[in-house]
């Protein structure tokens, strides 16, 4: 039970982390504008934050039991961020018992 809500849990924030922008010179010096966090144990969190570049990412996650045995937390989220050609594009994600499925008119079906 507990290894499956480490191995989800792993897998959708190294999928987020893969797909989020790499910090270019002009990030280095963004601040956090906002940021809100709040975690239940392990029932779930949720957290946001904006920054001065203008990226913005949001998530939240709830324990969901799927058997007797077997739990583990499913997550939803999204990221903004405005990339070189000047276009901001958004991600909305989800990662359960599916793997994660990201969601943006940019990126290939």
């Amino acid at each position: 039970m507990q290894s499956t809500i480490v191995i989800l849990l792993f897998a959708s924030l190294l999928a987020v982390g893969y797909a989020a922008p790499r910090p270019g010179a002009e990030e280095k010096d963004a601040q956090v504008l906002k940021y809100d966090n709040d975690h239940n144990g392990i029932d779930g969190y949720n957290f946001q934050f904006d920054t001065s570049n203008g990226i913005q990412r949001q998530e939240q996650a709830q324990l969901k039991q799927f058997d007797d045995e077997n739990s583990a937390l499913v997550v939803r989220g999204s990221y903004s961020f405005t990339a070189d050609d000047g276009q901001v594009y958004t991600v909305n994600y989800i990662a359960d018992e599916n793997g994660f499925q990201p969601e943006a008119p940019h990126l290939p079906k």
